[in-house]
């Protein structure tokens, strides 16, 4: 496949960075306080670079507390899906961790398509297809990238679609982006997004070394920043390197505010899940910390949830709130912001209504996207799981 490359200069994306911030298994450990929820009085880290303290104050809170409608159910039977991209005439394509397929879901219907299956996956324990993604060029080259495990690393392609061709033929071959992503049979991370900079984020995890969490050099417990193309992004914290912060366990919940501030949810261990607005550079504390701390050295959550209550996957930012899927905590979080701070206790919605919930993803204004995990390996599967739901929110 011939892909037309993109040029990106320093000046450009350095600018965009200045507004863009930002378990043992997916599921955490044992929690040990009944299921309290504790958001930090930390700012996360304080104000942007290039944004004002005055600018932050005059943003406006919403209401302490908020509400969710299921306004229907859009599709039912998928086999462990994972990652979820909408398409700009509304039709949205889902990835299968354990089928390694990208299957269309017709967005009135329900109707679902298979756009084919991707070479190389290697499905094992939390491993296998995760997230995926669209170019900010889709219009026009109909790409799709996709992060995935195969025998050796987790790593990143792209690859045409064309509709037009049969059911199960419709993805070219991949063009792989970059690899050598740890790969574990625990901790992949594994979700993508393209930031407003038009440069693609990947959540990777620690695979349960621990240890490759504060080692900058390694790429494992790590956010990564990189352009379309699979370079060090122009204006990355560290020299010639993906990095873009730190000290992470398991990230796989990535989304922007209406400020273009960079927020990630993330598995704790046996204490405490984190919801964390992210910084270039920042250094979130794992494993030498779980949770807040004291230690000036590490980016305090915005908000942390005992395990039970969260084992947080996908998030998304709507009607200015972080929306927190719980894949142990079966629930759906809101958690209000004012700047880079929670504004009012996190509020829990759908409590063991559709079990396991993996990724939520805006579907503009007050409309969600909204996919369930229980036939993941963890859940109790029933009748038409797993489904995608559409979410009305406040």
């Amino acid at each position: 496949m011939i892909v037309q490359r993109r040029v990106v200069t320093a000046v450009l994306a350095a600018a965009a960075l200045l507004v863009t911030a930002g378990c043992s298994s997916d599921d955490g450990g044992t929690a040990d306080g009944g299921g309290s929820t504790s958001p930090s009085s930390s700012d996360g880290g304080g104000t942007e670079p290039g944004a004002s303290s005055s600018g932050q104050a005059a943003e406006v809170t919403p209401p302490a507390k908020g509400s969710v409608k299921v306004v229907r159910t859009v599709t039912e039977d998928l086999d462990s899906p994972w990652g979820l991209a909408p398409l700009p005439e509304g039709d949205l394509l889902v990835s299968s961790r354990d089928e390694g397929t990208i299957t269309r879901v017709d967005g009135e219907s329900g109707k679902k398509t298979e756009l084919g299956e991707v070479p190389g996956v290697a499905p094992e324990g939390e491993g296998g297809l995760l997230g995926i993604a669209l170019s900010p060029d889709y219009a026009s080259d109909h790409l799709v990238y996709a992060y995935f495990t195969t025998v050796s690393d987790n790593r990143i392609v792209r690859m045409l679609y064309d509709e037009n061709k049969p059911s199960g033929e419709q993805l070219g071959s991949p063009d792989t982006i970059f690899r050598g992503i740890p790969k574990g049979y625990i901790h992949n991370g594994g979700r993508i997004a393209f930031g407003p900079d038009e440069m693609l984020y990947a959540g990777a995890g620690e695979t349960g070394q621990t240890g490759l969490a504060q080692d900058t050099k390694s790429l494992g417990g790590k956010i990564l920043r990189m352009t379309p193309e699979g370079e060090p992004a122009p204006g990355n914290p560290f020299d010639d390197s993906v990095v873009y912060s730190y000290g992470h366990r398991n990230v796989q919940g990535l989304a922007w505010d209406d400020k273009q501030r960079l927020w990630a949810a993330e598995f704790g261990q046996d204490t405490w899940d984190e919801l964390n607005q992210i910084r270039p550079g920042g250094n979130y504390g794992w494993p030498v910390v779980e949770g807040e701390s004291d230690n000036s050295k590490y980016l305090n959550p915005v908000g942390q949830w005992h395990t039970d209550d969260a084992s947080p996957s996908g998030i998304a930012y709507a009607e200015g709130s972080i929306w927190m899927a719980g894949l142990k905590g079966e629930r759906l979080w809101r958690i209000p912001l004012n700047g880079t701070k929670a504004s009012a206790e996190p509020q829990a919605f759908l409590e063991g209504d559709y079990g396991r919930l993996r990724t939520v993803v805006s579907a503009g204004g007050d409309k969600l996207w909204l996919v369930t995990s229980e036939t993941d390996g963890r859940g109790s599967p029933g009748k038409g799981d797993d489904r995608i739901l559409e979410l009305e929110v406040t």
